[in-house]
């Protein structure tokens, strides 16, 4: 029988700025364009850029384009606000809302 997967709680979201810590694209950064969090994967704006071959259509013209692929979660990090370095991510209880901070300055993130 088989089991069911889910999808981890993820601690990137759409919007934060991330760096890649490991790969061909390791040290660049950007911001999170959207994730996909059954995959474990993120979409980073302007990382891992791909060719992809379209074939033309009457509304398209085709050709060679470069798009974005999506990354692994476990090859980002989440860039602190405070100091621009890669840090972890915690959750604690402020005002009874659980929020993101960061670890190494302390601070919460949007």
């Amino acid at each position: 029988m088989a089991t069911k997967r889910f999808a981890p709680k993820l601690k990137i979201k759409t919007g934060d700025k991330v760096i890649v810590i490991a790969g061909s694209n390791k040290g660049q950064t950007g911001e999170v364009k959207a994730v996909y969090p059954s995959e474990n994967r993120a979409l980073i704006e302007g990382v891992n850029m791909v060719r992809k071959h379209v074939k033309g259509t009457q509304e398209n013209p085709g050709g060679i384009h470069d798009i974005e692929a999506p990354l692994h979660i476990s090859n980002l990090m989440l860039v602190d606000p405070k100091t621009g370095n890669p840090t972890r991510v915690g959750r604690k209880v402020v005002d009874n809302k659980i929020v993101r901070y960061s670890k190494k300055s302390g601070e919460i993130i949007k």
